[in-house]
């Protein structure tokens, strides 16, 4: 079986990043490069990963107007990015962009794009708290949708919310962070196991702690998916 792990490398230097890639290459589908690294080292972190062999996920979270996400999209995607991020309260204007620019700068080369669509560290009374009335699932299935109109590739999504992303755009590659192994939640609210999200249609899983802060990474991805 393919690993469908995307391995958060979730550490403040190249260099460290770096080593824990090159040992988990072989057991992971690609790397998610995120905003410590990528505002600690710069952007050129995502290209030193991708030299790798496997693709990579730069996790920017990008929410701006769209021409500046454009932009941002364009230049992440020349330096390797596989896939790159926005969120999704940016508007379906903003992700157009972001799809725009990702495949001028790909330059051929295949480039989508995440949106992101509820944090998994929110739940109903943060979202509420923010000005959204809806339920994290109904507002992860409005946005799947804005997603998907919008052309991008696929969404992030909290574990519980796979199948409102199946029902309302199931032409998405859905992206489930928030996973755990074990009983330490981290700061997140809205947790899974990997086999479940699998098992409700994940395409691909985020885990960065649970493993490259494990004793063993190697076996703890074996854990993940056993």
């Amino acid at each position: 079986m393919v690993s469908p792990i995307l391995l958060a490398l979730d550490f403040p230097t190249v260099r460290e990043a770096h080593d824990m890639a090159s040992v988990m290459a072989p057991h992971v589908t690609g790397f998610k490069v995120g905003l410590e690294l990528l505002l600690g080292e710069g952007p050129g972190a995502v290209q030193e990963i991708a030299r790798l062999g496997l693709p990579v996920f730069a996790d920017a979270k990008l929410h701006d107007i769209p021409n500046t996400v454009e932009a941002a999209a364009r230049a992440l995607a020349g330096h390797g990015a596989r896939w790159v991020t926005v969120h999704a309260g940016g508007g379906s204007r903003m992700v157009e962009a972001a799809v725009s620019g990702l495949g001028d700068g790909a330059d051929g080369r295949p480039a989508g794009v995440f949106v992101v669509t509820v944090l998994t560290s929110l739940d109903d009374d943060d979202l509420r708290a923010t000005g959204v009335s809806r339920a994290v699932g109904d507002q992860v299935a409005a946005m799947a949708d804005l997603a998907a109109n919008a052309g991008a590739e696929g969404v992030i999504c909290p574990p519980a919310a796979i199948g409102r992303v199946k029902e309302v755009a199931p032409q998405l590659t859905v992206v489930v962070p928030g996973l755990r192994i074990d009983d330490d939640w981290h700061d997140q609210k809205q947790v899974g196991s990997p086999l479940g999200a699998l098992a409700a249609g994940a395409d691909y899983l985020v885990m960065g702690r649970a493993i490259t802060r494990a004793k063993d990474p190697l076996l703890a991805v074996v854990q993940a998916l056993a």
